[in-house]
């Protein structure tokens, strides 16, 4: 696993003026890199200190070292320092897979410092902090290098800024509003694309295709559309197309007339009436039969629906929005779906982007998902930096939902008030293969018995979950007593010491 060190220079790197005489001394970098290893720096310069940023990494040869400009203009400004970090530095560090990301905070202005522990603290960043003591205050029991755990209680709790408003029955014509409205959670340059993408979109009246895997957020981007559209908030008629049984889905977007078939026993509205003046959201539409996809299409067209059993059609002012995970281009090849209807729907195409595509907003939605369900607690919970890592370097092939649903299954079921990076249950996908051979490989540092009991601490809390928190049950399912889970349960912090 790469380890990856980032830090700002300061005016006195790589050396340092010792306690006694002149004698030079290593600065704070160099003695952090002298004391820990990493296998990449990245030394963040300002106008004032490029010089010593230069004279550092000449001085740096045990790692790979890359450097990063920021034409601060004061390097004391706090909001300019945070504005900089985020646009400059966190995108190539957060996209990093699988990395240890690393932050000095010994080197550089007091507000750097500062901003580091925010970024480190609000879990925008999911990093660990190194703190270099000086010479004179290294004893036995302080380390020149010591490690900063922010999720500690002296520290307070600090949170990324995300805040759902309320929506209001009026349109919402700023394209940030609206996300923060609907819940749309991160800043990564993919996301801005989409949202800015579907702000240029929304005042027309074509179809538009959104594409995207499962849990994305399709939904999200085609309500987010609509917001912008002008139409009235409230006229949005959202239906999966991959739960209407096949004999039904014809009645349900088109409507029916009292005695059109044995069960019709009253006039029936559909999808389209329903929304009309507005925007009718078919998700899934792959999955629509062949013979409503060629009436879809004919609505598409003239803008008129003909209800089952009617003797006259009906004019409807609808906007059509779809979305599929699925690849329609292939389906239209392989003959089950109309190559019409796709180039009708796909006049504008949006493609929203998996989670794991955009790793620095992870941290953000975990955090927002945690603030919801503590909203519902007597004690809230808090994430550590390392759970905050575990769940960046995940590639969570459910997306935003599987994220969701992870936060809200290991709060429940490991009550502690802070969650470390063991107590996540995230569900792994199943692998082919030797299960011995996905073991990690011993060396420096490595603990067989950490390893064990972190397997045995997350083997127990997935049969509970499994088992619905029956005890009984979990211990059966792992071939264990009911008093060792009962054990398990009752150590301090784990879910049995603490109620909700």
């Amino acid at each position: 696993m790469p380890r990856i060190l980032l830090t700002f220079t300061g005016f006195h790197d790589p050396y340092s003026r010792g306690l006694i005489g002149d004698e030079e001394q290593p600065g704070p970098i160099l003695s952090l890199a002298s004391a820990r290893s990493f296998d990449e720096i990245v030394l963040i310069s300002t106008p004032n200190t490029k010089a010593n940023t230069e004279a550092t990494a000449a001085a740096l040869s045990a790692a790979v070292v890359r450097e990063i400009h920021l034409p601060l203009q004061d390097p004391t400004d706090y909001a300019e320092i945070l504005s900089s970090v985020r646009r400059a530095v966190l995108p190539s560090v957060n996209e990093a897979e699988d990395a240890e990301i690393f932050v000095a905070v010994a080197s550089g202005t007091p507000q750097m410092h500062a901003c580091w522990l925010l970024l480190v603290a609000s879990g925008e960043l999911p990093a660990r902090i190194l703190h270099v003591r000086p010479p004179k205050f290294v004893s036995r029991d302080r380390p020149l290098v010591a490690e900063i755990d922010l999720s500690a209680p002296e520290f307070p709790e600090v949170r990324y800024s995300v805040q759902r408003e309320e929506i209001s029955s009026s349109a919402v014509s700023d394209p940030q509003t609206a996300a923060a409205v609907l819940g749309l959670i991160g800043d990564h340059p993919k996301l801005r694309g989409v949202i800015e993408a579907a702000t240029a979109i929304a005042p027309a009246t074509a179809p538009v295709l959104i594409q995207g895997e499962t849990g994305t957020g399709k939904e999200l981007i085609a309500r987010l559309i609509h917001m912008l559209s002008g139409r009235p908030v409230e006229r949005f008629e959202p239906i999966n197309c991959s739960a209407i049984p096949n004999e039904l889905v014809e009645s349900t977007l088109f409507g029916h007339k009292k005695g059109a078939f044995t069960t019709a026993i009253q006039d029936q509205p559909g999808k389209f009436e329903l929304a009309d003046g507005g925007t009718l959201f078919l998700d899934e539409v792959g999955e629509l039969p062949l013979p409503v996809q060629a009436k879809l299409l004919r609505v598409l067209q003239d803008g008129e629906v003909e209800p089952l059993g009617a003797r006259k059609r009906l004019r409807v002012n609808v906007r059509v929005i779809a979305a599929t995970h699925r690849n329609l281009r292939r389906m239209v090849q392989q003959g089950s779906f109309r190559e019409d209807l796709y180039y009708r729907l796909n006049v504008a195409e949006i493609k929203v982007p998996p989670l794991r595509d955009r790793r620095s907003d992870i941290p953000k939605i975990a955090l927002a998902v945690l603030d919801r369900i503590n909203s519902s607690l007597r004690h809230p919970r808090r994430l550590s930096t390392e759970a905050l890592i575990r769940l960046q370097k995940h590639r969570w092939p459910g997306n935003v939902r599987d994220l969701q649903n992870t936060i809200e299954r290991s709060v429940w079921l490991c009550r502690k008030p802070i969650l470390d990076a063991e107590d996540l249950l995230i569900s792994e996908p199943e692998t082919e293969g030797d299960l011995l051979a996905q073991l990690p490989q011993p060396g420096e540092g490595f603990s067989l018995e950490d390893l064990l009991s972190k397997i045995r601490h997350q083997m127990i809390l997935r049969a509970l979950d499994t088992a619905g928190g029956n005890q009984s049950k979990a211990a059966r399912m792992l071939g264990i007593s009911p008093q060792a889970v009962h054990k398990f349960l009752r150590k301090p912090g784990r879910p049995g010491s603490t109620q909700v």
